[in-house]
This record gives C-alpha cells, sequence and structure tokens, in this order.
C-alpha cells in the first residue's frame, strides 16, 4: 500500500536534502508531494533549481503518513514561518502520525514550534546545542516516537532510508532500496 508523504520546501531549501528525501521515498513507492511556501520554481541554498508539484495552501486539508522538512538556511526559516506549514505539522504530531526534519530543521522549525518537546534529536552541529534534549545531538538519525532527524546533507541518505523503514514498519523495503543504490544498510 502506498504511502502519502509531504516534502514542503522553500527558497532556501538544500538541495541534496531535498533530493535525497524525495528520490528514496519515492523509490519506496510512496506518493510524495513536494509541496512549496512560497512560489512554485524554488532556489535552493546552493543555486540549483527545483519546480514543487504544488502550493504548500493546496496541502492543508490532506492526510500525511509522514510529512518531512530538507533544512539549509534560509530555508529552513521560511517553512519556520508558514502558519499553514506549522498547523500541518502540529496536527501530525497531535495524530500521532510521522514527522521528520533535517538539518537546521529539526531546531529552526521544530523546536521552535515546540514540536520536539523532550524528545531525542539532532540537527546540524551548529544548530544542535540549541536542543532542548541534547542526548543525541552527534547521532546521525534519530527516532524518538513518530519523530525522525538527522544531522546533515551527509546522512541525507541514512535518514532517508531511516523514513522508508519507518513508513513501512520493517526495515526489508529500505534494505532493497539500499542495495539497489548500493549503500551499506
Amino acid at each position: 500500500m502506498s504511502k502519502k508523504v509531504l516534502v514542503p520546501i522553500a527558497d532556501g531549501s538544500e538541495e541534496i536534502e531535498t533530493a535525497c528525501i524525495v528520490d528514496i521515498l519515492r523509490r519506496a513507492d510512496a506518493t510524495v508531494t513536494v509541496a512549496s511556501v512560497g512560489e512554485l520554481q524554488v532556489t535552493g541554498s546552493s543555486g540549483m533549481k527545483f519546480i514543487a508539484d504544488k502550493l504548500l495552501s493546496e496541502c492543508v486539508n490532506d492526510t500525511y503518513d509522514l510529512i518531512v522538512l530538507p533544512g539549509g538556511m534560509p530555508g529552513a526559516e521560511h517553512l519556520r514561518d508558514s502558519k499553514e506549514l506549522v498547523e500541518l505539522l502540529k496536527r501530525q504530531q497531535q495524530d500521532k502520525r510521522l514527522y521528520a526534519a533535517i538539518c537546521a530543521s529539526p531546531v529552526v522549525v521544530f523546536q521552535h514550534h515546540g514540536l520536539l518537546g523532550e524528545r531525542k534529536a539532532t540537527a546540524y552541529p551548529s544548530f544542535a546545542d540549541s536542543l532542548t534534549n541534547t542526548k543525541a545531538v552527534n547521532a546521525r538519525v534519530v527516532v524518538d516516537g513518530n519523530c525522525i532527524t538527522s544531522r546533515a546533507p551527509g546522512t541525507a541518505i541514512e535518514f532517508s532510508l531511516t523514513l522508508v523503514e519507518m513508513l513501512y514498519g520493517g526495515g526489508q523495503k529500505a534494505k532493497e532500496i539500499a542495495q539497489s543504490i548500493l549503500v551499506d544498510w
């Protein structure tokens, strides 16, 4: 059964993280919607252009199995400032569905809006010291209940495979994808 995933993006979103998340989740046969909090065309933090599937405003009445945020600056700040995204994330947390973030977004978005609480989490090193719970800040990927966080572009594939594992209730699908792209898993 296909899982429904929302990947919000904004000007300044990190390219490697965005591409890895979307690619690996689609390889897992998830139905992934890339939604921009601004215009449909987004310029990433290093200048790469992305075209979103739709605007985030078109997604507010939908339910997702997973909402996952790439990092990058100022992309994470633009995601943080989207009232529609914050409402979606709070509903996701309340309904105990998966939500995830990598790089700056665990701190800039999740912590800022009270979506971490005392959960263990990690983030990009320059943001990680700001986490309320610093027990797992040096981990590459952290799963605490229905919240998954990761550190940086270099952990994006591992993070994305963990998302597949969590979405599909086991490691078999993630292992198959990892083998197909020659990643040790």
